[in-house]
């Protein structure tokens, strides 16, 4: 069964972050920049929260707010929802569906060492069952 620390491993730890007082302008401009669609909220080395595209669409966009007036705190989710890098991917899919995100930090011993979308969740489980299925023509073609 794989883990979040096997996409990690295929992913790499690279993780795009933004302080909570930078604009949201600069921070949808570092998404644009990454191909991003999440920056988790760094205040030093304490996550505080993450920043999506949804986040935008629906607190700023909506609301007829300007991006490069509004602070980035004002408008993340401070509620993350985090994953323990031995969790499965299973488990990991039943919390993005359940919760419906999509994306996950990765903390270990309370340290963010990574970030998974639902993306990676998809592509590894694909990647999994394209295994098994070569495995098995192999073992009835002997």
């Amino acid at each position: 069964m794989k883990k979040v620390r096997d996409i990690l491993d295929v992913k790499g730890l690279s993780v795009w972050s933004i302080g909570p007082d930078a604009s949201v302008f600069a921070a949808l401009k570092l998404m644009a920049e990454k191909d991003v669609g999440a920056l988790v909220v760094l205040d030093g080395d304490n996550l505080v929260g993450i920043i999506s595209e949804r986040d935008y669409a629906r607190k700023i966009a909506l609301l007829g707010r300007a991006s490069p007036t509004t602070q980035v705190k004002e408008i993340m989710t401070t509620d993350v929802v985090c994953v323990d890098p031995e969790q499965s991917v299973d488990e990991c899919m039943a919390v993005v569906t359940e919760k419906r995100i999509r994306h996950l930090p990765v903390l270990e011993n309370g340290k963010l060492i990574g970030l998974i979308s639902i993306g990676d969740l998809v592509k590894s489980i694909i990647t999994e069952q394209q295994f098994i299925i070569e495995q098995l023509e192999r073992y009835i073609t002997g």
